[in-house]
């Protein structure tokens, strides 16, 4: 639907920016830090760097603060290292890591940024990945554990948590996203017992935040995309609707309404990949209720019924973004409308409107997007950085996120992705995203200078303007 007249976006509404913390922090082994599935990590893609380093972050956390303040945030997304606060995943607080994010915290707050905290992003600590990670029930209570030392910790700065970033993505792409660790598991059906305990671990997390910090507000942070049929044969329909049930709505329905997604399940039963479910689960998935919904969102996926043959296979290299296709389930297609990135990524801003309507028709729960960017091989060039695709690239996003609102979806708050130049999963520091620009190459950690890119500039108006001024 056009309108004549768009509502301007809410008052208070959050234009933010995200990071992780391996992928930002640095800092990796310091003040008593205990290594994650991450850091020991030896093999990446050949000529990329590890996430030692990275924006060096927990060193200039001051500094980039003052960035954040100037480009006019009203909120940042960032993610607390469990290794930090419990070195081993379990135990005693290790004070030098919590009091670093107090003092990041504390920096935020005092220059009325929102913290919007994520419990996890994927750096699962690697003494609990060696008793088995998410397969072993114990990482339940140890996570359950860590979310109450988080809420106590912060609990009275921090109105915002996200438990789980892209759990879906870890459950189904984990050796694209490096969340399989050494743990061992094997077989679909362990991956998805994975997932459940993953589920019962946040919703005793989301239950536990109402507990202690009954004025704070709790969701899931996965990722997720609107699914397209390949043509209006009534096949490729199915085939769409079956994939949203296991890419999108099996995660949701497990956070949102505490049970299982009837066709996921059934998709589940049919393979033999079905989650054992213990006495009490079920009440507990019931019991953590969220009070909004955050996501992620990059692209969407175009999908047509299964040819029952390999021919269902379109795998174009190791990224979570990249439909794939699986035998009996749907075949992959590529969205002939669509332009891609440099990464093969699809660019659908209109599909981000629609995804959004989707999230809000099922659930009517408040959206915070978390994740949404575009990521370049940014170039210095006398001492400034000119990337006018990624302002073109969230001009036609926020565009669709305002008819969105007309749409009357009830959205709070925009996080891209990134606040700064951050470590690619896939490529290093070379692939960027951030409105921060940080000298470093791969291999040669330069001076690490902070540099304000055209993008920066153009946020920041945005953001001044609440939206209202889109264009350069």
């Amino acid at each position: 639907m056009d309108y004549k007249l768009l509502k301007p976006f809410p008052s208070d509404f959050l234009w933010g920016a995200s990071t992780s913390a391996y992928q930002v922090e640095g800092g990796w082994n310091e003040d008593g830090k205990g290594p994650s599935i991450v850091d020991v990590r030896t093999e990446f893609p050949e000529g990329t760097t590890d996430f030692t380093v990275a924006a060096d972050h927990y060193h200039r956390y001051a500094e980039d603060v003052e960035l954040f303040a100037e480009l006019g945030l009203k909120a940042y997304r960032f993610s607390i290292a469990w290794t930090r606060i419990q070195p081993t995943g379990t135990g005693s607080v290790n004070r030098a890591g919590a009091d670093f994010y107090h003092k990041l915290i504390d920096s935020l707050v005092e220059r009325g940024i929102e913290p919007i905290v994520t419990m996890y992003h994927f750096d699962l600590p690697q003494a609990l990945d060696e008793q088995g990670g998410w397969s072993n029930p114990a990482t339940v209570n140890a996570f359950a554990d860590y979310a109450r030392i988080l809420f106590e910790e912060y609990g009275d700065k921090v109105r915002y948590w996200l438990t789980i970033n892209e759990q879906n993505m870890m459950i189904l792409h984990g050796d694209a996203v490096g969340t399989t660790g050494t743990s061992g598991v094997t077989g679909k059906k362990g991956v998805y017992q994975q997932n459940h305990y993953m589920a019962v671990a946040q919703a005793r997390a989301m239950a536990l935040c109402h507990e202690i910090v009954p004025g704070a507000k709790i969701g899931p942070a996965p990722n997720i995309v609107s699914v397209y049929p390949a043509t209006c044969a009534p096949e490729d329909v199915v085939a769409a609707d079956d994939w949203d049930a296991v890419r999108n709505l099996l995660y949701l329905d497990l956070a949102v309404r505490g049970t299982y997604h009837p066709l996921a399940w059934a998709y589940l039963v049919e393979r033999g990949w079905q989650p054992d479910i213990a006495p009490g689960d079920e009440e507990t998935l019931k019991a953590g209720k969220p009070d909004y919904i955050a996501f992620n969102y990059y692209s969407t996926q175009t999908v047509g019924a299964s040819t029952g043959d390999a021919s269902d296979l379109q795998i174009r290299g190791a990224d979570q973004q990249i439909v794939r296709g699986e035998i009996g389930l749907y075949r992959a297609e590529k969205n002939p409308h669509l332009p891609t990135n440099a990464f093969g990524w699809e660019i659908d801003p209109v599909g981000f409107r629609t995804t959004l309507r989707r999230v809000w028709d099922r659930y009517r729960l408040p959206i915070i997007i978390t994740e949404n960017g575009i990521g370049a091989f940014d170039k210095l060039e006398d001492g400034q950085v000119h990337d006018q695709y990624r302002i073109d690239y969230y001009q036609r996003h926020i565009e669709q996120i305002q008819y969105a609102l007309n749409d009357g979806v009830g959205i709070f708050g925009y996080c891209p992705w990134a606040a700064i130049d951050v470590i690619s999963t896939h490529q290093g520091c070379s692939k960027r995203y951030g409105f921060i620009y940080v000298n470093r190459e791969e291999f040669d950690l330069l001076d690490l200078a902070r540099i304000k890119k055209d993008s920066f500039h153009w946020y920041q108006g945005v953001i001044k303007t609440n939206g209202a001024q889109l264009g350069q």
